[in-house]
Parts: C-alpha cells; structure tokens; sequence
C-alpha cells in the first residue's frame, strides 16, 4: 500500500493535448456522470497483439478501469505503469485495468509498451471510433471508471498529481459495492 502511495505521489502529470481532432483538451475535468443514461456501457474494440473482440460485457462483475491513451502522449506515458500498479494492487479485489489505445497506426504500440515495460492488457481503437462516439473523450489522457454494473461512475481527463488519492478512493468505492 505505500509503495502504491509512494508511486501515485510521485507522478505529477498534467494533460496531454493531442494534435488530431475530435481528441483536444488540456484541462483536467472530472466527471460522476455516467455515460449514456441509465444503460450499461458497452463497446467492442480489438485487443493487443492478436486483434481478438473485447468487449466490455465480458467484465460485467467486476470494476474496470479504463485509461484511453497514445504512444505520442507524454502524461500517458507516465500515468500507465501508475495503472499497472492499481492493477496489481487491486486486482484479487476485482479491478480489471485496460489501456485503450488510440494510436492511428498501431504499430507504434508494441515498441513504446517494450520501452515503457507496461503489461497491460491493451485494447486498440485505431480510429478512435469508441473514443470519440462512445466515451466522448476529449483529451488524452482519460481515465473511466466502471462498476460492476457497467455504468461509467467516474470519467477523469488530464491528469493531477492531487487527483491520485481521489482515484484510488474511488476504486476502492467501487469495489466496496455489491
């Protein structure tokens, strides 16, 4: 748990703004709204390497973390291996972690996750169809989280060093739930 502590404290990023449409926005904005009313969420996007379906149904039980991010973004870069740590912190808890990459040539992905030692489990959305329609992310990057009935509880863009105990208090909400 301190490690967990020491890491989060560590890492002060602020937002990435990205360079192509429809993802822009640097201010950090958080959200408890869900997403799409009353329904659960739910995409379909392919997963890293081999291009196998994921969707967001399969985890319905659990609470998932989804960070949406870019090899180009340097806060992203920086916030993943954060996540990887939640990820094992939390995981016998019921937290599951993805790392939604909206890269337009994916071949940038598995080169920055060699440099960045990031395992975790990645999801493409190459044309950031999902991103964009679906989430409504606005910046990079976007963290969500998700309960165990599939509704979007909270939506972070940008990233703070102040926000860090507020994320893991709301894991730790979430996994607190029935």
């Amino acid at each position: 748990m301190r490690s967990i502590r020491l890491l989060l404290t560590s890492l002060a990023l602020s937002g990435c703004v990205s360079a192509m449409p429809p993802l822009t926005g640097s201010a950090l904005r958080t959200s408890q709204a869900g997403l799409g009313g009353g329904e659960p969420l739910e995409f379909t996007v392919k997963r890293h390497p081999g291009g196998e379906p994921y969707s967001l149904s399969e985890d319905r039980g659990s609470v998932v973390l989804i960070d949406v991010w870019a090899t180009w973004c340097e806060p992203c870069r920086d916030a993943l291996p954060l996540y990887q740590e939640l990820a094992k912190h939390y995981g016998a808890r019921g937290l599951k972690v993805y790392a939604l990459n909206v890269d337009e040539d994916v071949r940038a992905v598995p080169p920055f996750l060699a440099e960045t030692k990031v395992a975790l489990p990645v999801l493409l959305d190459a044309q950031a169809a999902v991103a964009d329609k679906v989430l409504r992310v606005r910046g990079l990057p976007t963290m969500l989280l998700v309960d165990r009935k599939g509704h979007v509880r909270y939506m972070h863009e940008g990233f703070a060093e102040e926000y860090l105990m507020k994320y893991q208090n709301e894991i730790e909400e979430l996994l607190s739930e029935q």
